[in-house]
Formats: structure tokens, sequence, C-alpha cells
């Protein structure tokens, strides 16, 4: 079992990239969904991009990491006994917070509302990279085998 563990950690971490660069383009796409004239052409075609993103890449990244995730703990259970490890979990259990908190947004856009603003949409934007930033510093920096 040892033997798989380096390929379901590269797959971890392949859906990780997946997961990211979908949790930092939908609310972009909110932002410009926002801007377009409700009814419109754009509009639909805003919803469909934001259905096609979340549906086809961001929900199923998220489980595949979660799944691997937990496989790799399952493997190696002293992971759980690691500061570094109990701080990227817990960035990773906000960027899934997040996540729903997209998913709940999305079917408010689906339904015709305008949650929130602009502004704040650029600014969820960043949101899911900061705390990244915090996973990738923990798992290279801190964590002495990387």
């Amino acid at each position: 079992m040892q033997a798989l563990y380096p390929w379901i950690k590269s797959l971890h971490l392949i859906l990780v990239i997946a997961w990211m660069a979908g949790m930092m383009y939908l609310p972009r796409l909110f932002v410009y969904h926002h801007q377009s004239e409700p009814g419109g052409e754009a509009e639909t075609y805003f919803m469909k991009m934001e259905r096609g993103l979340l549906k086809g890449i961001i929900n199923p990244s998220m489980i595949g990491v979660w799944v691997l995730g937990l496989a790799m703990i399952a493997m190696a259970p002293g992971l759980l006994s690691q500061i570094w490890f109990l701080v990227k979990l817990a960035c990773v259990i906000g960027i899934s917070g997040i996540h729903g908190f997209y998913a709940a947004s999305f079917k408010r856009f689906q339904n015709g509302e305008r949650p929130r603003t602009e502004k704040f949409w650029r600014i969820m934007n960043e949101v899911p990279f900061l705390l990244m930033i915090i996973v990738v510093f923990m798992v290279i920096g801190v964590n002495p085998t990387g």
C-alpha cells in the first residue's frame, strides 16, 4: 500500500491545482455576471459558464482532493499529530467552506438574484488563494519531509 502513496499524493496535488483554479475563477465570473444585463444574452452565457465550472471542475476536484487526502491520512495517521498538518487541514476546511458559499451563491445567481456586490466578489476572488499560500508554506516550508 505504501507504494501507492506517491501516486495518491501526486493525484491529490493535481486535483488541488484544478480546484484552486476554479475557486479563483468562479468569483470573477460572478463579477461579470453582476455587470451583465438581467435576462440578457450575456447573463445567460455567464450562468452557463458558472454551471460548467462548478459542476464540471470545482465540485469533482474538491471531492477528489478530500478522498485522496483522507486516503493519505489513513496511510500515514501520524500526520494528525503534526502542527503543520493541522494548520493545513484547517485551511482546507476553510477553503471547503468558501466552496460551499460559492455553490450557494451560484444558486442565487441562477435564480436571478445578484448576491453581494462586485467589490465583494473581487475580494472573494483572492481569499482561497491566500489560504492556499498558507497551505503551501505548511507543506513545503514547515514540513521537514516536504
